[in-house]
């Protein structure tokens, strides 16, 4: 190749990962041990969400500028904060951080999953393509099947076995689906059009907001089946309700289902209206008084619900232990 034939390659995207880490200092050293295998990725930003099991220390020593370690491929830039901030507030730093650290692309992903080989390398095919996309989130314990069920677009369906994905995938692809912060991408451009994560979700319901505004303000989205991704079974998802019909976000945390019926009923209500997030209001009257009675768990979900529309997001606190 000659030498003006060089200068009009394009140079390959400067990646940078962000992980959201929050006393879970085992499962962020497997992660990190995997990222510095990846070819492409130019550095990791680790958000500590005010760990207390040692992992600010850990992560101190091991972003040493003056002691850099020879033997990490991939540098590890640590931020600790200074309290706990939720899923939503690690990822809302971590973007900005990664952005003005001059990422074309961010990688994001919570500290308990964990990319196969290759995934990063799969989705990197489609840069130029697409603004916000991501691999098949697989459950750690059942690679065969999804992590989350999808609804595939066009019409109701929802699938979980990773053969039906791949089945219905066109040139790899299953368009307009992504599940978000599970080793997704996301363009610089996009990150400057709607901004950052929300961060007073704290948790739950932050990951779709921000595909749900990606999705308003245009973005080409989609799920690339040949990207694999790795996340323990999520237990605390979809508990079957009227016969099996349909599924309800039950949790055991009062923190998380305070969020949930919160900040979910204020996502539904500011992108699908006043009918879902009434329906919405229903289904948790439902699940709590015929599927599962619990009147002190309808109690908290009021109180939820009336301070989202209130916009009132500090209620949670009270939960923090």
């Amino acid at each position: 190749m000659s030498a003006s034939e060089q200068s009009r390659v394009p140079a390959p995207p400067r990646v940078v990962a962000v992980v959201v880490t929050y006393n879970r200092l085992g499962l962020l050293q497997r992660l990190l041990e995997r990222l510095d295998t990846v070819p492409g990725l130019a550095e990791v930003v680790v958000v500590d969400n005010a760990s207390s099991d040692g992992t600010g220390e850990w992560l101190a020593a091991l972003d040493d500028r003056e002691a850099p370690d020879e033997h990490r491929t991939v540098p590890v830039l640590a931020r600790t904060l200074a309290r706990n901030r939720g899923g939503a507030g690690g990822f809302h730093v971590g973007l900005l951080d990664a952005v003005e650290r001059g990422a074309d692309l961010v990688w994001l992903m919570d500290d308990d999953g964990i990319p196969e080989p290759g995934c990063l390398e799969a989705l990197l095919a489609h840069t130029g393509e697409l603004d916000f996309w991501g691999p098949a989130v697989l459950d750690e314990q059942d690679p065969d099947r999804l992590c989350f069920p999808i609804r595939l677009p066009g019409g109701t369906r929802v699938v979980r076995a990773m053969s039906e994905v791949e089945a219905a995938a066109r040139d790899g692809l299953i368009a307009d689906v992504v599940i978000p912060f599970n080793g997704v991408l996301v363009t610089r451009e996009l990150v400057e059009r709607i901004g950052s994560v929300r961060e007073d979700f704290f948790i739950w319901g932050d990951d779709v907001e921000y595909l749900w505004r990606a999705r308003a303000a245009g973005a080409r989205i989609a799920t690339v089946t040949a990207a694999r991704f790795l996340h323990p079974a999520a237990d605390d998802l979809g508990t079957p309700m009227m016969g099996g019909r349909t599924t309800y976000n039950h949790s055991p945390s009062d923190l998380k289902h305070y969020c949930m019926a919160r900040n979910n009923l204020v996502n539904l209500r500011d992108y699908h209206g006043w009918p879902h997030a009434l329906a919405f209001v229903a289904k948790t009257l439902w699940f709590y008084t015929v599927t599962r009675p619990q009147p002190a768990r309808l109690a908290l979900s009021a109180r939820a619900m009336l301070a989202g529309l209130r916009g009132d997001f500090t209620g949670h606190e009270r939960y923090l232990a």
